[in-house]
């Protein structure tokens, strides 16, 4: 990489921190301040990880752990923005390997990075499991190319290693995150090139096997998550699929919206345009990989269900290796593309300001503010279902297992579990309900709600939420 190139690469890492800065000191996600709240317990407990079950691998705790130690929701937010800057300075790096001779790669490549990570339109708002993910994947997949691109059986062997350690990290902070294992398979087959595969094995498999022992050695077993991360997640396909609601198809328009948005399919289908041409035969083609990663990207968008837009943060590794396989090849010319850049540029930019001057409100907030002001030392308290950022930011703890509400219409679909601790001497103090009923797509309150009204007052009706708490014994 040139030296003109090589700080061109930093200054758009550290433009994609910057941009990232600014919502470190935002109020908490559910889903972030669930990963705390989750992993601020994390030790063996009554359920999968600690008290608490979710259906995510154990680096994506581990990650939320770390923050934890280190100071809590700013810590999870710096987290975030070190995983946009590690992106774009790795997507240089691929673009560099992928086509050593043309300067202009490893901008480009990063160039696309910077600009889809920090996009609110991807979710780029959040720190989620796509995004902390991101430096695995692309990491693994600079280090499958080097593998392949080795002059040596040791360096093709040990650079296999490395991928194949990242591709496993990847996977154990989502486990939908498998790019890189599709990305080096199909990268093999097309060098026809055996050598890396040994290492890619040697590495995937060692560090499976640490995470399993760290994990295990804090009371989550290797059974137990198998069928939180695979069996679960079968299941609740199976639930969405059969309780699909028109929100989830409105969701699902608003994600193919915000994609066209970005302008990343405009960027695409210009790229695309190239790849039919002869690649520089001294480096190996990246159009089959980046297709075949592409492939299984969209596939995991498609197949989530629930279709936030964080979920277009796992496009973001077959887009830098569009842009780096196209850099193999003549590019087009300046005017084209740059115009597709800066219309992906434009929609970054514009996204961020309307971000900035429109916050994204929370609709948990009136019932944390409530909550402060009312709940005292030692209370409990169950959010029905979803919003575990109200307890982790009013320091309350749950007696029910499942912090969010996919996991409650899989394990507790009739409430069973809930009604038997609401009639318990260990039922909550408070109940947060959002809406009236416990009820909601997927759930049946027949029996619990009027469990709730015999052993609870309603306390207050704050935005969307219903709080009650506990009649005195």
């Amino acid at each position: 990489m040139t030296r003109r190139a090589t700080g061109w690469v930093a200054v758009l890492a550290a433009a994609a921190g910057l941009c990232a800065a600014p919502y470190a000191g935002r109020a908490l996600s559910p889903d972030e301040g669930g990963l705390l709240l989750l992993a601020s317990q994390w030790s063996p407990g009554s359920s999968l990880y600690g008290d608490y079950f979710v259906d995510r691998p154990p680096g994506l705790i581990a990650l939320a752990a770390l923050a934890d130690a280190a100071g809590g929701g700013w810590a999870l937010r710096t987290l975030g923005i070190v995983a946009v800057v590690a992106t774009v300075l790795l997507s240089g790096a691929l673009g560099r390997a992928a086509a050593p001779a043309r300067p202009s790669a490893p901008v480009l490549a990063a160039g696309t990075a910077a600009l889809l990570t920090t996009s609110p339109l991807f979710g780029g708002t959040v720190v989620n499991g796509e995004l902390l993910g991101l430096p695995f994947l692309m990491g693994g997949m600079v280090a499958a190319l080097r593998s392949v691109r080795a002059s040596s059986t040791p360096a093709a062997l040990w650079w296999g290693v490395l991928a194949g350690a990242a591709g496993a990290g990847g996977a154990l902070v989502k486990q939908s995150l498998l790019d890189v294992f599709v990305f080096t398979a199909a990268l093999l087959l097309v060098s026809r090139r055996a050598r890396p595969a040994l290492g890619v094995a040697v590495g995937a498999l060692a560090a499976v096997g640490l995470a399993l022992w760290a994990a295990a050695a804090r009371g989550t077993g290797p059974g137990e998550l198998w069928e939180a991360v695979v069996v679960f997640r079968r299941e609740a396909a199976s639930v969405i699929a059969e309780s699909a609601t028109d929100s989830t198809t409105r969701r699902l328009g608003a994600l193919m919206i915000a994609l066209v948005g970005t302008g990343a399919p405009l960027l695409v289908l210009v790229l695309a345009r190239r790849l039919p041409r002869r690649a520089d035969p001294a480096v190996p083609d990246l159009r089959w990989p980046a297709a075949a990663t592409l492939a299984w990207e969209l596939t995991v968008v498609l197949l989530g269900g629930s279709y936030w837009l964080h979920y277009l943060m796992g496009l973001v590794p077959a887009l830098v290796l569009l842009t780096a396989a196209a850099c193999q090849r003549p590019l087009p010319t300046r005017h084209t593309l740059t115009a597709a850049y800066a219309v992906m540029a434009l929609s970054t930019v514009s996204t961020l300001v309307w971000v900035a001057v429109h916050p994204i409100d929370r609709p948990e907030q009136p019932a944390i503010s409530w909550l402060d002001a009312h709940a005292r030392p030692g209370d409990t308290a169950v959010v029905a279902f979803g919003g575990p950022n109200i307890l982790e930011a009013t320091g309350l703890r749950s007696p029910y297992p499942d912090l969010w509400s996919l996991p409650v219409r899989v394990h507790d679909p009739e409430l069973i579990e809930l009604t038997s601790l609401l009639r318990s001497e260990q039922r909550p103090t408070w109940v947060v309900v959002a809406g009236r009923s416990l009820g909601s797509w997927g759930i049946d309150a027949t029996a619990a709600d009027p469990v709730l009204v015999d052993h609870y007052d309603r306390a207050t009706s704050t935005g969307e939420w219903t709080i009650w708490r506990e009649v005195s014994r």
